[in-house]
């Protein structure tokens, strides 16, 4: 099957990419592009999506570079500041000059996240669904349900919850949130990050259950796996990633593992 990879991170240390002041401590070691390739080909990872490191902040201009030197083996996603009141503007400009495929948002959960909630999101929504890119979603259960109203307000927008929002497997209400959200059909869920949300080691069977009833909520067409490298390392090799859904999720049919693992990828992600 054609396995594609919808979650990654790459950065360089290089001054043609360079950190942006307010990034005081950036990444000594690099985690390029190429090094990618390396471990895509190793595991028979066929495409990745890239998606934009915190690092960079709001200058997607590597990955930019990335998809422009690996066409036939990258997209990406970039980020664009949400508290600009041009943000919907600087996501035409990375789609549209830049060839960026999606806008991700990381709201936290406390106050400092209370932008998701104020007037900057709808035209930054509106213009993703206009522009008909994805949107992804880095956040916790709670602030879930700020997104809602959005969605009701966006109903052709494709929308991304990202590591099934971080819900550990004892939070029932965090959980029965995410599930809610099934009954929107543009909604999709990255079942990544059971390494993260685990209390236990590879391959992480406290979170399983989870996930099964992830996939059962939303299908096999709205689910997709996903790395995190290298953010996973601490916890979990790139391998272990792809080996513990493939291997052994075995509640997963294998019809629908294609799905999981590369076909709902497609379907957001239209690879040449």
């Amino acid at each position: 099957m054609t396995i594609i990879d919808p979650h990654v991170h790459v950065w360089l240390n290089d001054p043609k990419f360079p950190w942006p002041a307010e990034n005081a401590n950036p990444p000594a070691e690099d985690r390029s592009a190429e090094m990618l390739l390396e471990l895509m080909a190793a595991n028979g990872v066929d495409k990745t999506v890239l998606v934009q490191v915190i690092h960079y902040r709001w200058d997607n201009s590597y990955i930019a570079h990335v998809i422009g030197k690996y066409p036939d083996k990258f997209m990406a996603v970039g980020r664009v500041n949400p508290e600009d009141p041009a943000n919907a503007d600087h996501l035409s400009m990375w789609t549209e000059e830049r060839g960026i495929h999606g806008v991700r948002l990381s709201p936290g959960g406390n106050e400092a996240g209370d932008w998701f909630r104020g007037p900057l999101m709808e035209p930054l929504f509106a213009r993703a669904e206009q522009l008909k890119v994805p949107l992804l979603l880095l956040t916790c259960p709670s602030r879930l349900l700020d997104l809602i109203p959005l969605l009701e307000a966006h109903p052709d927008l494709d929308v991304v919850i990202d590591h099934m929002a971080d819900v550990h497997p004892d939070d029932a209400e965090g959980c029965g949130i995410l599930m809610d959200l099934a009954r929107y059909p543009r909604v999709y869920v990255k079942i990544s990050h059971t390494w993260s949300i685990s209390g236990q080691e590879y391959p992480w069977r406290d979170t399983h259950e989870q996930v099964q009833e992830v996939y059962q909520s939303f299908g096999p067409q709205r689910v997709m796996w996903g790395t995190d490298w290298p953010v996973c390392l601490p916890r979990a090799e790139y391998r272990q990633t792809l080996s513990a859904v493939r291997d052994e999720m075995s509640f997963i049919a294998p019809e629908d593992l294609e799905w999981i693992l590369g076909k709902t990828v497609q379907r957001l992600w239209p690879f040449a």
